[in-house]
Parts: C-alpha cells; sequence; structure tokens
C-alpha cells in the first residue's frame, strides 16, 4: 500500500487530487497529516483538528465503476467502514446521519468528504476525504463534537486505527454487495423511524419521519402531508 505522510498541509484531499494528475498511483494509495489548516466536511464546513491527535486521511479508491446516479453507493463504503472500525475500537451507541457523518451518542465523532473522478458518465475513481476525532478533547464552539477519547477515556494508536480502517475499506468495496449494504447502512441511520425537526431550502421548519434513502441517495422523510424525497441542498436537520 502506498502512504504519504505528511507533516501538515491545507487540504489532504487537495494534495491527493494533484498529485493523481501528476504520477500514477495503487489502488487505496492513501495521504496522511498531522495537521490540516483548511480542511472541509459537507456544506463547505471547517473541520477543526489540533495537530497530531487525530486521524486525517485522503484514500484514492480506483477502479470503481459505478454509474453516476448511483454515486451514493460509495458515501454508503465509506460510512459503514468508519463505522465498523469504531465499532472494532470499542465506540457504542454508532449511527450515520445522512449522508455520511458518523456519531456517537448523537455527537459528532468523524466526517466523510469525497470528490469523484468520472469518465463516460461512470466513476471511474474516487478521493475520499476521512477525518476522525481520535485524542482529541476540546472542540471551540461545537458542542455537538466528541471524539474517540472524550467518549472512553482512553488514548488511541493512530496508526493501529488506519490500518483497521484500511481493511474495512476494502471489505466494504471490494467484497459487500450492493443489496446488503443498504440494508446495513439504513439499519444504522440516524433517528430512522423517529419524528424529527428539519428546515427545507425555503427556510421552513417542518416535522417527518426518516424512513431510509432511495438508490440514488436522496432522504426518504414523511410528513403530514406525504412522503418526500430531499438532496443534501434542500433539507437540514435539526438535532
Amino acid at each position: 500500500m502506498q502512504i504519504i505522510k505528511l507533516n501538515a498541509i491545507d487540504s489532504t484531499n487537495r494534495y491527493l487530487a494533484d498529485l493523481v494528475s501528476k504520477i500514477p498511483l495503487k489502488d487505496y494509495a492513501v495521504v496522511m497529516a498531522q495537521y490540516q489548516s483548511a480542511g472541509q466536511g459537507q456544506r463547505g464546513s471547517n473541520w477543526q483538528s489540533e495537530k497530531g491527535k487525530n486521524l486525517i486521511i485522503s484514500i484514492l479508491k480506483k477502479n470503481i465503476k459505478t454509474k453516476v446516479q448511483y454515486q451514493f453507493e460509495i458515501n454508503m463504503r465509506v460510512s459503514m467502514a468508519i463505522l465498523i472500525t469504531l465499532k472494532t475500537f470499542g465506540i457504542s451507541n454508532l449511527s450515520v446521519k445522512w449522508p455520511n457523518d458518523i456519531l456517537s451518542d448523537n455527537k459528532k465523532i468523524s466526517g466523510v468528504l469525497i470528490q469523484l473522478l468520472t469518465k463516460k458518465q461512470k466513476i471511474n475513481q474516487a478521493i475520499i476525504g476521512i477525518g476522525v476525532n481520535v485524542n482529541q478533547t476540546h472542540f471551540k464552539n461545537l458542542p455537538q463534537a466528541s471524539s474517540m477519547k472524550s467518549i472512553t477515556g482512553t488514548a488511541f494508536d493512530i496508526e493501529a486505527l488506519t490500518t483497521e480502517l484500511m481493511a474495512q475499506l476494502k471489505h466494504y468495496f471490494d467484497v459487500l454487495n450492493t443489496d446488503k449494504l443498504m440494508s446495513e447502512y439504513e439499519s444504522v441511520l440516524f433517528r430512522k423511524n423517529k419524528p424529527s425537526s428539519f428546515v427545507n431550502s425555503q427556510g421552513v421548519s417542518f416535522v417527518g419521519t426518516i424512513l431510509g434513502v432511495s438508490k440514488s441517495g436522496m432522504l426518504r422523510v414523511k410528513s403530514e402531508k406525504a412522503i418526500e424525497e430531499f438532496d443534501l441542498k434542500s433539507i437540514q436537520m435539526l438535532y
């Protein structure tokens, strides 16, 4: 496995994307950093991380061949790989907040940012950026953030965590079939079948119940009016 370790970088995803355009890289090539100055999450949010305390990693996944309309399958594979890795290390009460935030006791412990490289309407490669809060215990102005150490009171070996994560990613990409994947993902979906508060893209609040996700990755929500499907830009959960 190709591993590039950096002391500090603006973004491991950006670094890996630049590298892909310059030199041949193997499947599951990895870029890791002790510190990332411009890490991003979903909706353009910043990813806070103290130097050397967390897992900051970007992985190149080649030969995917998934159709663009089913790209959410990649989110599910990555989300489940992270969740099972954390479970292996004794983290409890895990769930996936759609689309791919990993929570423990309703607090965010890991985030994902995936960049797709497409060719002829198929996803040829993906750059998978993953941040896991490992040994950091203070998060400025982020009351919903947590870490492995905050949850257990124990410090963790980031190298050991990386090894397990890569093994789980290979399982979920190379072994698990799509039908079982959807079932696994929906079984750990945060607040599934529970009334929850949402805000839509017009700023209107409403109460709905998450039923699951569609094959294209839309969140299926039942409200008083109807069952509707939403993409990431058109709905936000309040919790």
